[in-house]
């Protein structure tokens, strides 16, 4: 048996007593204690306090943040708090920590600028100071920052003001038939076609084309000698008379009234009119 843990064997899973409140509801009922097998991933909850549009706005945010002046700007200290910043984004969403890393090796770079001995000022003028680019961008994405907050403070149409608007549909006169649009026009077909599959008759016709008048037919063709399958055809009757001649041909020799003739492999098979003596061997 293995060992309870510490309060658990005088506290149930649900129903708590009286004086202790509930950790939690479950489907209605209150939780005294936590499970035991209970598993929180570590990822499960991320709160996020501060977003930045991009590095800039994060140089400058640590900037304005400790009342530095952006004209002379501690590199070292500001390098190391980025620094730590894009270290904690690396944990949480690297693919967003691309260009911050950009931003991190300027700063390296100018730092590293600054130690390095400068070469002697000539008289042509002095050399610049490697922050002053950075000061620069930082002050021009400031002032487009400033715009964009007081453009994004006007009210605006759709967020902060609705355009009030009402729809009144104006009676037609007396006597005036309102305007007929397609729509209204293909429903109303629609409607008359569906009663009218009530009203169609069932319609039995004669089919023209019949085997037993082909059989007399064949049975006068062959009486002069040998015919062709082809020459049985009417092209004008399509695949129906194709058929129908065929099961006429099929029935004659079932009958023995007419015969199939090949006087060599290869060659057209005739319908020749049946002998007398071949019907007699048959039924021999």
């Amino acid at each position: 048996m293995t060992d309870a843990a510490p309060g658990a064997t005088d506290l149930p899973l649900f129903a708590p007593a009286a004086d202790l409140p509930p950790l939690a509801r479950v489907r209605g009922e209150p939780m005294a204690r936590l499970p035991e097998d209970l598993y929180i991933p570590p990822d499960a909850l991320e709160v996020i306090l501060d977003a930045f549009e991009g590095p800039l706005d994060l140089l400058l945010y640590l900037i304005r943040k400790q009342n530095l002046d952006i004209l002379d700007i501690p590199v070292l200290s500001i390098t190391q708090q980025y620094v730590a910043y894009i270290e904690l984004m690396q944990g949480l969403r690297l693919e967003l920590a691309a260009e911050y890393l950009v931003m991190a090796a300027l700063l390296a770079e100018i730092k590293s600028r600054i130690l390095l001995p400068r070469p002697p000022p000539s008289d042509e003028g002095e050399v610049e100071d490697p922050r002053m680019e950075l000061v620069r961008r930082l002050q021009e994405y400031e002032r487009f920052k400033v715009a964009a907050e007081h453009i994004d403070a006007v009210p605006r149409v759709g967020r902060d003001r609705f355009v009030a608007a009402a729809r009144v549909d104006a009676a037609p006169a007396e006597g005036e038939l309102p305007p007929l649009v397609l729509r209204e026009l293909l429903l109303a077909m629609q409607q008359v076609m569906g009663r009218a599959v009530l009203f169609t008759h069932h319609r039995i016709a004669r089919e023209p084309l019949s085997v037993r008048a082909r059989m007399s037919q064949i049975l006068q063709r062959v009486q002069s000698g040998p015919q062709p399958f082809e020459a049985l055809l009417d092209l004008a009757e399509g695949k129906a008379g194709v058929v129908v001649c065929f099961l006429a041909v099929l029935e004659l020799v079932k009958r023995n009234l007419i015969e199939l003739v090949q006087d060599a492999p290869f060659k057209a098979i005739l319908l020749d009119r049946a002998h007398p003596q071949n019907v007699t061997d048959d039924a021999a």
